[in-house]
């Protein structure tokens, strides 16, 4: 078990160093003068040509491309992500300010699908070729096929134009006031859950026909066990490890892949915080949003990993 963590650390230490590698690369290439943008307007000032050229100088923009990367690099190690160009603020700062918004969406929508898909799952596997069966599998396509940019602006004309029940947008902190912070969170977690749901009902529903077509459920079925026993710790317990990956993978995406969502519903995370560096060129905070984002998606596949290998034994004594 302990080789098998290690090799996947390793993979996913090379994976962030190419990440670092190309994130550098594409925003050094970027059209636009980093120094001339932190100086703003005052750059374009002729007597304001020495103080530039000084600037470019600190920053280290007159140095070779693989100097500049190993530099960066070098503070990325150490925490610094640098420093954002708009607000002047620590980009790591900037990032973990929003991270607790971000999380919670993360954490609402993926127990929210899996209280709602785990029983749709185990419904239709028990009742293959049904109406009940094909209805969530034709639901399951929908869901998946929905974009959620509209389904988030039909949720807001809905429950907030038209019947007033709900904020339009917005983020408040759980501490500041937990009922108005929940009453904001419906309906980007509803967005976001239509999808998880979608995903998690069909990957379930399929391991678990598979799983109850098998000898030893037969076998547990003629021993005069429970249908409730057999469904729950030997189909269920045997399809779990592929839930598990589904979750890991979606969760890890969420990370960074609920930038249009909170977007839509003004909740101000780290998408929404990604958009706001895009628009404002702001190159070092980009930088710093897209290496942290994949940093964090790459250590929850590791967690992921480590949990399928835990999970299914057979992993472990391959690896």
């Amino acid at each position: 078990m302990l080789i098998f963590i290690l090799r996947r650390a390793g993979e996913l230490l090379l994976s962030l160093l190419l990440v670092s590698f190309l994130v550098f690369g594409m925003l050094l290439a970027a059209p636009g003068d980093p120094a001339m943008m932190l100086m703003g307007q005052a750059a374009a000032r002729p007597e304001n040509q020495p103080t530039l050229e000084r600037l470019r100088v600190e920053m280290g923009l007159d140095k070779p491309f693989i100097v500049q990367y190993s530099r960066w690099l070098g503070k990325v190690v150490q925490g610094d992500l640098g420093v954002s160009f708009r607000s002047g603020r620590a980009v790591s700062q900037l990032i973990l300010g929003r991270l607790p918004a971000t999380l919670q969406l993360l954490l609402l929508s993926v127990l929210a699908s899996l209280a709602i898909s785990v029983p749709l799952a185990v419904l239709a596997a028990l009742r293959p070729s049904s109406w009940l069966d094909r209805s969530l599998v034709l639901l399951s396509v929908g869901g998946v096929a929905v974009p959620g940019f509209w389904l988030g602006l039909i949720l807001i004309l809905l429950f907030s134009v038209r019947l007033g029940w709900l904020p339009p947008s917005g983020f408040t902190p759980f501490l500041k006031d937990p009922i108005d912070n929940l009453l904001r969170a419906a309906m980007p977690v509803a967005t976001l859950s239509v999808y998880l749901i979608a995903t998690f009902t069909r990957f379930l529903r399929g391991d678990l026909i598979e799983v109850l077509r098998q000898d030893y459920i037969r076998t547990a079925t003629a021993k005069g066990l429970r249908r409730r026993a057999v469904l729950w710790r030997h189909a269920f317990k045997n399809a779990l490890p592929a839930l598990w990956t589904v979750v890991g993978i979606e969760a890890g995406t969420l990370l960074g892949g609920a930038i249009i969502v909170e977007v839509v519903f003004g909740w101000s995370g780290v998408g929404w915080l990604a958009v706001q560096a895009v628009l404002n060129n702001d190159y070092a905070l980009v930088q710093g949003v897209v290496l942290f984002v994949a940093t964090g998606f790459g250590l929850v596949t590791l967690v992921t990993d480590i949990g399928y290998a835990w999970l299914d034994p057979r992993l472990r004594s391959t690896s």
